[in-house]
């Protein structure tokens, strides 16, 4: 029996923690703040006027963009600064002034972060596989709650960052395996062996090239990947999650790509955007991605 889809979106949104704020936006930016530093990014969606123009010009790190591509360089009001402290409940890890627009991790995962860490912590230390997992806050927090974790990427850079974020954490000693590897292959090939897992994550880029050259185009190779990630669930099974940052794709677009999927295991589809919001009576939020949750 086909799994059955919401019939409206969903909005998750994230509002500030201690060590991550929404601080304004406005004018194609926002400022924000990671723990102790203020810093102002691009963002074209913020259309309206920034409430406090000046506290933009006083923000300790700019993003200045070469292109459209996120590449760039930062500019520091004082002494540059390369890395810094920060943390999410349990999951301790670094951020970093890379030479694009974000800083090693995406605030508006948290919203996701929140729905996984409550569904792992119903399990029985269930075995989740987390693809294109990047620097790891996603795996350690499932790690966290009590997860046997399988944290695959291409960049062994950021595989090196991730697991540094596991010693931050004191999750070194945790039930996580580190794999350097092209995702659709891993995949393909834990398929072959027939092995399985109660839940997966991706948050795949647009584009992407594997640790031998692989070239990952989203449109072209989702669906496939998709499929097989759908094959790789257990019996019991409990979740499918698939995040994706593209402007030509929705959050029910996504959906459709899920329910084809996960067309025999019956369960529950949602699907809607991620956004961050401001804090206080007169709030905005800025959608900056899609996503699509298959549940038991």
């Amino acid at each position: 029996m086909p799994p059955v889809l919401s019939p409206a979106p969903e909005t998750l949104v994230t509002r500030a923690w201690p060590d991550y704020a929404l601080l304004d936006s406005g004018a194609g930016r926002k400022l924000e703040r990671y723990g102790l530093h203020t810093v102002v990014r691009p963002e074209p969606q913020c259309w309206w006027s920034p409430r406090d123009p000046q506290a933009f010009d006083q923000a300790d790190a700019t993003f200045d963009p070469d292109d459209e591509d996120e590449a760039g360089r930062w500019r520091f009001r004082g002494k540059p600064v390369e890395t810094f402290p920060l943390a999410w409940r349990d999951v301790r890890f670094t951020g970093r002034f890379t030479p694009f627009r974000h800083l090693a991790f995406f605030p508006e995962q948290a919203a996701n972060w929140d729905w996984l860490n409550g569904r792992i912590r119903r399990l029985e230390r269930p075995r989740i596989l987390n693809l294109f997992g990047y620097t790891g806050v996603a795996s350690l927090a499932c790690a966290a709650a009590g997860a046997e974790v399988t944290h695959v990427d291409a960049s062994k850079k950021s595989v090196a960052w991730a697991r540094e974020n596991a010693e931050l954490s004191g999750l070194s000693n945790r039930p996580i395996r580190w794999i350097v590897e092209d995702a659709r292959k891993y995949v393909a090939r834990e398929v072959r062996r027939g092995s399985k897992y109660h839940g997966i994550i991706l948050d795949p880029p647009k584009y992407g090239r594997g640790p031998t050259g692989e070239v990952w185009r989203l449109f072209e190779d989702m669906p496939v990947l998709l499929k097989d990630c759908a094959a790789l669930l257990a019996e019991d099974a409990d979740f499918l999650l698939l995040n994706a940052y593209a402007a030509r794709i929705s959050g029910l677009s996504l959906a459709h790509l899920m329910k084809e999927a996960t067309a025999t295991r019956g369960g529950h589809i949602d699907w809607g955007e991620l956004a961050l919001s401001e804090d206080g009576p007169d709030a905005r939020a800025i959608g900056l991605s899609f996503f699509a949750r298959w549940s038991a």
